[in-house]
């Protein structure tokens, strides 16, 4: 038995659990089963599948695999920490019409979401978040943990750092390949602000052109 797992039942997590139920990669096996983990829940199922809690989860029998549908990044990562430590492998969740171009290189544990393109060169770290119609343009450079809202236009030659957050609509400008758009760690990208230049680690903007409004602790 082969156990797909999706840490978290929300919104998310419920819109993302179809698109492994599609997965030529999943479907294609003789003997699987798609689950929600979720903790402290009230729910034994969700829109049909099965909820356990973590410790459930790591006590099943089978072949293991997980991705993690909370769009907190912080989180995200402890979970997965724990959860690869514990020997259980992330698996990536694409949509069957979402575009991985050419040579782009994708981490472990991504969700790409209907209508999401990766167009080329691009490098991405590991449990990218891009949620429907968000694009990632050429030469761009995204790391660890980095949530795109719906419908994020990320165009050529950008910088993201871990943790950072991109809000519903947001457009980044293109940089160039000596001067990239750098989006710094931790840093928030409010709902359908124009960026035009970088952003400080641990800072939201918002606006157009997106200007601070204020700085975070790590």
């Amino acid at each position: 038995m082969k156990i797909y797992a999706i840490v978290g039942a929300g919104g998310f997590g419920r819109e993302v659990a179809p698109l492994v139920n599609t997965m030529p990669s999943v479907i294609n096996q003789d003997n699987f089963k798609i689950i929600f983990v979720v903790d402290n829940s009230k729910e034994k199922t969700v829109n049909g599948y099965d909820v356990v809690n973590i410790e459930s989860f790591l006590s099943m029998e089978g072949d293991k695999f997980f991705n993690i549908a909370i769009a907190d990044s912080k989180p995200r990562q402890e979970i997965a920490e724990r959860l690869i430590s514990a020997g259980i492998t992330p698996f990536t969740i694409s949509a069957l019409n979402a575009l991985n171009l050419s040579n782009n290189t994708i981490g472990q544990g991504a969700i790409l979401c209907p209508f999401t393109t990766i167009t080329a060169n691009a490098k991405i770290g590991d449990f990218f978040h891009a949620n429907i119609y968000s694009y990632v343009a050429h030469d761009c450079v995204i790391g660890n943990f980095v949530t795109f809202a719906p419908n994020v236009h990320c165009n050529g030659r950008v910088v993201i750092e871990d943790h950072a957050y991109i809000g519903t609509g947001a457009i980044i400008r293109h940089g160039s390949p000596d001067r990239p758009i750098v989006i710094g760690e931790g840093a928030v990208v409010g709902m359908g602000s124009v960026v035009t230049k970088s952003v400080a680690p641990y800072t939201t903007v918002f606006g157009n052109p997106a200007k601070p409004l204020r700085t975070t602790q790590q």
